[in-house]
């Protein structure tokens, strides 16, 4: 998928960017080779590859540094709503804004 000159201008509009007809012209071969490298990279066959969730892990053992998921804070509903101005059944009462 090669860009045309015509692509950079829209692209350049899209993003609300001015280049001059000299920084288009030396945008487009950067343009067409970052989607000429994607374009190759779609090409490969990746079915049976798990996804890595750190680029790191591809070369070394990365053991994640999750806490457990309990609860540390108790309910403090009803102090937290002592302050509003308006509350029923637990909920905040919020004035109607969209007619």
């Amino acid at each position: 998928m090669a860009l045309t000159s015509d692509d950079v201008s829209r692209i350049a509009h899209l993003a609300r960017l001015e280049l001059s007809p000299a920084e288009g012209a030396a945008l487009l071969p950067q343009l067409n080779g970052f989607f000429s490298i994607v374009e190759q990279m779609s090409a490969v066959d990746t079915s049976g590859v798990e996804p890595l969730y750190t680029p790191l892990s591809a070369v070394q053992e990365v053991h994640l540094r999750l806490r457990d998921d309990k609860v540390t804070e108790s309910n403090q509903r009803e102090l937290n709503q002592q302050s509003a101005p308006a509350v029923e059944d637990g909920l905040f009462l919020v004035p109607k804004v969209i007619e």
